[in-house]
């Protein structure tokens, strides 16, 4: 007898609807074919076991289970409980009347209870594009997969539950969550906040502004001077995700299996890779391309602790994506595309000893040294980072004092109605949403200075020997912080305060 039930492959970001054809006569054997790896080739010894341990029977005749369509590589054990409800349907140990209108997914244990699987937000997004009713995984996915509307969501923990549902012996409870809810519930909470930071209020204006438009940001400081701190509470005053911008995020987190018994991602992600990362960790690859760091700080903060440690390859292969906003990882048999457009935020020491500029501490490295060290920094990485910022050491006065600061919710505030001024000003162009996005075009329009604001500029950019590069950074930070004032004009203070925010660009910053 032959029985067809339905399965997922997820390739990127997006998932492929897969039919497995079960086919059961005389003779003996089992064949899988439909290129397989060998976690899906494994799937019969876990399937004869589980059905075993349930009381039912693994078929001793000939089984062709086929996976279509057969031209695209299948990966991963998810196929388990796809497989065992085909054969026990095809067998006729089961019912099958409306199988058809089933997606089923789920990796088996011996005992018959069921593993999470991965990537099942987009199988369900897909199951629903193409009309399924139904959709049966595993109960530790069922709230992620449960985000998508119009369709029945049933998790399930054990194969026993899918054959009773469909001898009609027990109704399987659907899984259902108001995703609006769900969502806007965990906006408010953040768990690192600004009103713990003592002292540091220029480093803390600084953090505001690139909040605001966007801007990649560099904190240069001796250690114990609180970078990384401060790096942590930035997504805290980041203006919240939109539903769609929650959606792209659970969907790249639910690929690599990071969800699990979480509905919708209502937080921005924060991620901190160790400096010894690879370049395939960063951006994303292997055999079968899995996302990297980057695309998993989608929407979110990527922060990169002790830039210069970074090996040169890795930092390098950064470039593209940060400018496109998106990684494409190319394979002989197919390419896949994850998106990535995530605000860097790197820490590093200003020489290898840490202490620089600092009277009191022992000068431990030579200029040579730490030009050598500086030099680590690509320029045109360095091109991509807007503003650069020096963190001093909190005096111990500060530092004892009682009262808090601002907390991150006021700060956010402030940071969301600048967005919504930039959502407004970009709202024709298609990839530009804040003011870090903009090109040579939208500055020239957007950017217009007066004669005093000019004057400044150019005999700032004299004195402090500014490069060419830094000139358009300083334009574009600048129009951030008349936003965050509501100027619709950009004025000689503002200009003045970004062109403090370019450390590393002044000729000299060594001597």
């Amino acid at each position: 007898m032959l029985v067809k039930v339905y399965g997922s492959a997820v390739f990127g970001v997006e998932a492929t609807t897969v039919a497995v054809e079960v086919n059961i006569d005389k003779g003996i054997g089992y064949h899988l074919v439909g290129l397989p790896d060998n976690a899906v080739k494994e799937s019969s010894f876990r399937i004869a076991a589980a059905l075993q341990n349930n009381g039912f029977k693994f078929p001793g005749k000939k089984i062709i289970v086929n996976m279509a369509p057969a031209d695209l590589r299948k990966e991963g054990s998810a196929y388990d409980l796809t497989f065992a409800i085909g054969i026990l349907a095809a067998s006729g140990q089961i019912k099958a009347e409306n199988i058809s209108e089933y997606i089923i997914m789920g990796e088996l244990s011996l005992d018959g209870s069921l593993q999470p699987i991965k990537g099942a937000l987009p199988i369900a997004i897909k199951a629903k594009q193409e009309g399924f009713k139904n959709f049966i995984l595993p109960q530790q996915n069922a709230k992620e997969a449960a985000i998508v509307s119009d369709i029945k969501v049933f998790g399930v923990n054990n194969i026993k539950e899918v054959c009773d549902h469909f001898d009609k012996a027990t109704e399987l409870p659907e899984t259902t969550i108001n995703t609006r809810e769900e969502f806007y519930n965990h906006l408010d909470h953040p768990e690192h906040d600004f009103a713990d930071v003592k002292g540091q209020e220029s480093i803390k204006r600084c953090m505001e502004i690139a909040a605001a438009g966007g801007h990649n940001i560099i904190l240069i400081g001796p250690p114990g001077a609180g970078k990384t701190m401060l790096a942590k509470r930035l997504p805290s005053i980041l203006p919240p995700m939109t539903l769609h911008e929650a959606l792209e995020t659970t969907k790249i987190h639910s690929v690599v299996g990071k969800i699990k018994d979480h509905g919708l991602m209502a937080q921005r992600p924060f991620r901190s890779p160790h400096h010894t990362i690879s370049d395939v960790a960063l951006v994303g690859g292997g055999a079968y391309p899995q996302p990297g760091e980057i695309s998993l700080s989608h929407n979110g903060v990527l922060f990169l602790d002790e830039l210069p440690e970074f090996k040169r390859s890795v930092l390098e292969v950064m470039r593209q994506p940060l400018e496109d906003r998106e990684v494409t990882i190319s394979r002989a048999r197919f390419t896949v595309t994850y998106p990535s457009s995530f605000m860097l935020v790197a820490s590093m020491n200003p020489s290898p000893g840490g202490y620089f500029n600092d009277p009191d501490a022992p000068v431990t490295s030579s200029p040579a040294e730490m030009q050598r060290y500086l030099s680590k920094i690509s320029g045109p990485l360095l091109d991509r980072i807007d503003i650069h910022i020096e963190v001093t050491p909190v005096p111990f006065d500060k530092l004892s004092e009682e009262r808090k600061g601002e907390n991150s919710i006021d700060i956010r505030k402030r940071v969301t109605k600048a967005r919504e001024l930039q959502t407004q000003r970009f709202l024709e162009y298609e990839n530009i949403h804040y003011n870090s996005q903009m090109g040579t075009k939208q500055i020239s329009r957007f950017c217009r200075l007066d004669s005093a604001s000019k004057d400044l500029l150019k005999s700032a950019m004299e004195r402090l020997n500014l490069s060419a590069r830094a000139y358009d950074r300083i334009l574009k930070v600048s129009r951030t912080i008349a936003d965050l004032e509501a100027s619709e004009e950009i004025k000689a203070m503002h200009i003045s305060e970004a062109i403090q925010y370019r450390s590393l660009d002044r000729e000299g910053w060594l001597g």
